[in-house]
């Protein structure tokens, strides 16, 4: 986070100075309502996996460690989050107690904050949890709950407060009084804790519960108990602390995520005609002036370019797309578009391909691997794999790149301003000198130098009376 927002954060919160704290993320559950082989923290909303958002957004408000909390899965986790985070195996899931006391050792000579997050909650924001952390630090508490005001509170613990604000008990619904059923505040399970306080009270928690599991509430009684002082701050939005354990939840979230990242799309000055199918990943970024049409799909770390018009029916994964590039009905994955380009329809463009500016891609083409140079055309229904394309070079309806051999992929070459005509094929390795031409329905398979003509294909006989005579003996 910058300075500035930092500056603004802490005003809002009547704090100084920047957040600085450890994230304990708690990520080890199997996540059974899922029905999925996959961990539950690793499923995607907008395009990224539930545990990279909160990681993400423990990293932006403040957080000096990252320690992940693993257990079921916990190798596809590592895979997927790598160097992001410090890791602990929660060999048996014991409850969210016994979770928080793994890191113990790992947290052995730190005397701070703590705060205590949940992996599957990926509307999590910079701004919530910094917050959280400035309103913990202000109140001097030894531990703060993340609440929320529900507007349908079934089937959640409840917050109970005393009149200066302070949090008196958390009460799960079915040990709850009438009076305190009324209560739509309620615990998200995310809370900041001061560490040797946290580790010291951990050590005495039980499993004398129905479930037979340690829960980190229990540490918020102990406290309450003891006379320690417990706050708790309301998040601003209910939804941004929306735990994922089904489906449903999971697309609810993806919808929300979504629909916000288009309004500020809209916000920044990018104009999208239909926001229900259109659809675009939380790392892209659209600069001013874009316009979007329906049945858009913009994916990973995808970027456009001012004044570009995309689509109706395009994918972009991973692609970089220049200014005032036009593309429809097109899916180009790992791709970069430069500026002033023409694409579509009916086109694929595939990983490694580089068009320069003021090329023109037309309908029913399919490019692979290949440099196309500033200026170049291939109009339609053509196939153009592993090749670098010069300057001006216009290729004709039905070209085909033959770069695969059954054993091994070869390179085409073909320099600037030459001319390929329809149904060629180029069988790779060959090269197409500067300024050559290659006659129509030729298959070339020696180089042709530079500014000569390349002709293959058998010479024309035309067998008179052919017609006439077929036809009698039929």
């Amino acid at each position: 986070m910058s300075k500035s927002k930092m500056f603004e954060s802490t005003l809002k919160t009547g704090g100084s100075g920047m957040a600085d704290f450890v994230a304990i993320v708690l990520a080890a559950g199997k996540g059974t309502r899922m029905k999925s082989t996959l961990p539950k923290v690793l499923h995607e909303v907008g395009g990224k996996p539930m545990v990279k958002h909160v990681l993400d957004a423990a990293k932006a408000s403040g957080s000096t460690r990252n320690i992940l909390v693993i257990g079921f899965g916990g190798e596809r986790v590592r895979e997927v989050v790598g160097s992001d985070a410090e890791y602990k195996v929660q060999v048996e899931q014991l409850g969210t107690g016994h979770a928080v006391l793994e890191t113990r050792d790992m947290l052995a000579d730190y005397d701070g904050t703590v705060m205590v997050l949940c992996g599957d909650t990926p509307l999590l924001d910079e701004k919530l949890l910094t917050k959280l952390f400035f309103e913990h630090r202000n109140a001097g508490a030894q531990a703060t709950v993340l609440t929320a005001i529900m507007p349908n509170p079934n089937g959640y613990g409840r917050v109970i407060r005393d009149q200066t604000g302070r949090v008196v008990k958390i009460v799960e619904q079915k040990d709850a009084t009438p009076d305190e059923l009324l209560v739509c505040e309620i615990n998200t399970g995310i809370y900041c804790f001061e560490s040797k306080t946290l580790f010291s009270l951990l050590s005495g928690i039980t499993c004398d519960n129905a479930q037979g599991e340690y829960y980190l509430t229990d540490v918020i009684g102990m406290m309450v108990c003891g006379g320690g002082k417990v706050w708790a701050v309301a998040a601003d939005d209910y939804q941004k602390t929306m735990g994922i354990n089904s489906r449903a939840q999971l697309a609810e979230a993806e919808g929300i995520l979504r629909q916000h990242k288009l309004t500020r799309l809209m916000d920044s000055g990018v104009t999208i005609m239909d926001l229900n199918s259109t659809f675009i990943d939380e790392e892209v970024n659209i600069a001013p002036d874009v316009i979007i049409y329906p049945f858009t799909w913009l994916e990973g770390k995808t970027t456009i370019g001012t004044g570009s018009v995309i689509g109706p029916n395009v994918r972009f994964t991973d692609t970089v797309v220049g200014e005032n590039v036009t593309v429809h009905f097109t899916y180009a994955h790992q791709c970069r578009l430069c500026n002033n380009i023409t694409v579509g329809p009916y086109v694929h463009l595939r990983p490694g391909t580089v068009l320069a500016d003021n090329v023109k891609v037309g309908n029913f083409v399919e490019v692979k691997n290949t440099n196309v140079g500033i200026g170049s055309k291939i109009p339609h229904l053509s196939y153009v794999g592993d090749t670098d394309m010069g300057a001006r070079v216009n290729i004709g309806s039905g070209t085909i790149t033959v770069n695969y051999d059954g054993t091994h992929k070869h390179r085409t070459i073909i320099e600037d301003d030459a001319f390929i005509g329809c149904n060629t094929n180029l069988v790779a390795p060959v090269s197409v000198g500067k300024g050559a031409y290659v006659a129509a329905g030729s298959t070339i398979t020696k180089n042709v130098p530079s500014e000569a003509l390349g002709v293959a294909r058998a010479r024309q006989n035309n067998i008179a009376d052919w017609t006439t005579k077929h036809k009698g003996r039929k």
